[in-house]
């Protein structure tokens, strides 16, 4: 529907595109990786028909989003996320971020407060830090499996991508979820983002630490993960 610029890049806009629904009180969703706003198809509409303001953004590199070269890491698509939230002239706002979103939920608590943001929802949400090492043992990526998920990219990323959908709509034995036009819709999303940004954000949402971010978490959060995430 519209665009917002938050930055530029050799003198062209960064632009973020957004849609925005409904009379109420604000909700934004926010999009996990490597999909876009249009992943909340189903989400929309029943939150509009409720009463509610709902704003679906593309993360840069994503999406109907700019595929600048740079800037893939949390402060960045936080500020992208704050320079909407102000564009929009938002407050109260329940912020929803599913799986790498969540990032931004914590990361721009973090940073900017909750001045603007009422309530808070993780769905199956990648803070309070996926990295495993040796001084967080806690962790569930260790730095085997994150090069495995960087080399499927660089490699064969359409590949990646369709063996990485047929795992992200199953849940142990059952791959019958969804249908295979909605997975295939889905990878469709996923291959029109940018292969740097797809590349650089599996750093960013594997080693990026949040526990400092969710300590700073001071509004009613809802907390969502399901055990065969």
């Amino acid at each position: 529907m519209a665009k917002i610029t938050v930055g530029t890049e050799n003198q062209a806009p960064i632009e973020i595109y957004y849609e925005d629904h409904g009379i109420g009180k604000p909700v934004v969703l926010i999009h996990g990786w490597p999909l876009s706003g249009r992943s909340w198809e189903y989400q929309v509409p029943a939150l509009v028909e409720a009463g509610y303001r709902v704003i679906t953004y593309d993360r840069r590199g994503f999406g109907k989003s700019s595929q600048p070269w740079e800037g893939y890491e949390y402060d960045t698509f936080t500020s992208d996320l704050h320079q909407l939230l102000e564009h929009l002239e938002l407050q109260n706002v329940t912020l929803v971020g599913f799986s790498m979103g969540g990032g931004e939920v914590a990361r721009y608590i973090g940073k900017y407060g909750t001045n603007r943001v009422e309530k808070a929802v993780f769905a199956g949400a990648v803070p309070p830090f996926l990295y495993k090492s040796a001084d967080h043992p806690e962790g569930v990526l260790d730095d085997v499996a994150i090069q495995g998920f960087e080399n499927g990219v660089k490699s064969d990323r359409l590949a990646f991508l369709d063996e990485f959908t047929e795992g992200f709509f199953a849940a142990g034995d059952r791959t019958d979820l969804v249908s295979e036009p909605f997975r295939l819709y889905n990878r469709d999303i996923a291959a029109g983002a940018s292969p740097k940004g797809t590349l650089d954000c599996i750093a960013a949402f594997s080693k990026t630490d949040f526990r400092g971010d969710l300590a700073k978490v001071n509004i009613p959060t809802l907390v969502i993960h399901g055990d065969s995430d």
